[in-house]
């Protein structure tokens, strides 16, 4: 079947609806615009309370039958190659949730990258699934989690042969990508799906030079969030689907069990416009992307004290592949940390979305330009001239790579759920956590619902709190005390 990819369902419905007039006795209250603040619709604009309309009786009639949505996930699908695609307006954060839930139960097993967001965490607590955790490959150089590899992997499976089926992290959020291909034959030799959080990866089809995309290696479920890397309004996302080991009306009814009955029309039209914008110019903007991106680099390489990093991701042991646009770049020949880094990055206005005890990261898009890129140069060179400005560095006391890994001594489901009370950080270890304490960003947690708290883990927090890290999800924001299972 030949797709028109010039058309935008979602947008000609909203323009539909405005060109015929008609009177909303309907939520949302505001009726597009009438009754909204006007301080706020000045600030807002008026289109976008005039687009923002319920899916039934508003984009489509009561019944859905004019198939807005559908036709939109059709051509979505078509762009990417998938065979079934769903939008959501939750956040990948939902669609993560709900991929799991397609594939496991309660008490049921299945195999889980343990440099996981802490939204895959939060499915484990709702679900009841017991994670059979596998082991990031890990840089001990660089202190850096990269997704696992095949070995990894079909070791875990040979652990836990019960478990339901594998969801791999990749790429991430420092841009490092693992083998998908060879991580789902390994899942498909042994008949089970595999599920790929590649929420940072939405753009990877529409360029060759970019990383591996998800469906075209074989992945039977993957979730994008479109606003990470596209042009997708901050909560819109997709998942993606293919094959028959995950049934299209399990992954549906799972999406419908977590999501909102109030969709929003403006994540759908901004998933449909970005879809649009790839497939009639995608290249070409994101070769521009790409263009740029080698610019910042070389700016960077030539400024002493910095490093931007990517070949260094890659090898045998390490990440299988790099997205290009994912500038990581290391301070520490500054002398500071990327926490001091990102804040002083800040006061000029220009902001990255990570940092750690040592590196900062930069995203390209295709809607950068030579002023945005230039912009972040000048930044990043004032910084490299002035580090004493950043302030008093404090050093951040790293875990070895083993210690990083925690005994799982109950389900996060019963921990995150179980009686509990707050003590003092000192007195945490060998308790186990009823909380995840999770640095962010990227929001992975260091431990999670269930692990058992150790020393060097609480070392590595409360040196990592006086140096800046930001914990984003524990009841105590400066870790004075821990939640813990009675």
């Amino acid at each position: 079947m030949n797709r028109d990819h010039s058309r935008a369902p979602v947008l000609e419905a909203i323009a539909a609806y405005r060109d015929r007039g008609g009177l909303a006795f309907t939520p949302p209250g505001h009726k597009q615009g009438r009754g909204a603040d006007p301080r706020v619709v000045e600030l807002l604009g008026e289109a976008a309370f005039a687009a923002d309309l319920l899916t039934l009786n508003g984009l489509d009639d009561r019944r859905l039958s004019r198939g807005v949505l559908t036709e939109a996930q059709g051509l979505m699908a078509d762009a990417v190659g998938a065979e079934h695609t769903f939008f959501s307006t939750c956040g990948s954060s939902l669609s993560v949730k709900s991929a799991m839930l397609a594939v496991a139960g309660p008490h049921e097993r299945i195999l889980v990258s343990r440099n996981a967001h802490k939204s895959v965490i939060a499915g484990l607590i709702i679900s009841g699934v017991c994670p059979i955790w596998v082991r990031p490959r890990y840089d001990p150089e660089l202190f850096l989690a990269h997704p696992p590899g095949p070995e990894e992997v079909r070791a875990a499976l040979a652990e836990a042969p019960e478990a339901k089926g594998m969801l791999l992290i990749t790429p991430t959020d420092y841009g490092t990508c693992a083998d998908i291909r060879k991580v789902a034959e390994i899942c498909h030799q042994n008949d089970r799906p595999l599920i790929v959080d590649e929420a940072w990866g939405a753009h990877f089809p529409f360029h060759d030079k970019l990383p591996t995309w998800a469906m075209d290696a074989g992945a039977d479920l993957c979730v994008t969030s479109t606003h990470k890397m596209g042009g997708g309004l901050e909560q819109a996302s997709v998942f993606h689907l293919q094959g028959d080991r995950v049934p299209a009306d399990v992954l549906k009814a799972r999406a419908d069990l977590l999501g909102t009955t109030s969709t929003s029309a403006l994540l759908f039209a901004s998933l449909d416009a970005w879809r649009r914008q790839m497939v009639e110019q995608g290249a070409e903007l994101l070769e521009t992307a790409l263009a740029h991106a080698a610019t910042v680099r070389a700016a960077v390489d030539e400024t002493e004290g910095l490093r931007a990093l990517g070949e260094e991701f890659l090898g045998p042991k390490l990440a299988f592949e790099h997205d290009f646009l994912k500038i990581v770049i290391d301070v520490a020949g500054l002398g500071i940390t990327g926490y001091q880094a990102a804040d002083r990055l800040a006061e000029q206005h220009i902001h990255v979305g990570l940092s750690d005890h040592r590196r900062i990261a930069a995203q390209i898009t295709h809607a950068d330009d030579e002023e945005t890129v230039a912009a972040l140069i000048r930044a990043l060179r004032d910084l490299a001239a002035r580090p004493e400005a950043a302030g008093r560095t404090r050093e951040v006391e790293l875990p070895a790579p083993d210690e990083l890994i925690l005994e799982m001594r109950m389900l996060p489901r019963d921990a995150f759920f179980a009686h509990a009370e707050h003590v003092p950080l000192e007195k945490a270890t060998g308790r186990v956590s009823a909380e995840m304490i999770s640095p962010y960003p990227p929001g992975v947690p260091v431990v999670a619902p269930g692990e058992v708290i150790t020393e060097p883990i609480v070392r590595y927090l409360r040196s990592g709190l006086e140096a800046g890290m930001f914990l984003y999800d524990t009841a105590d924001p400066e870790l004075r005390t821990v939640r813990v299972v009675t």
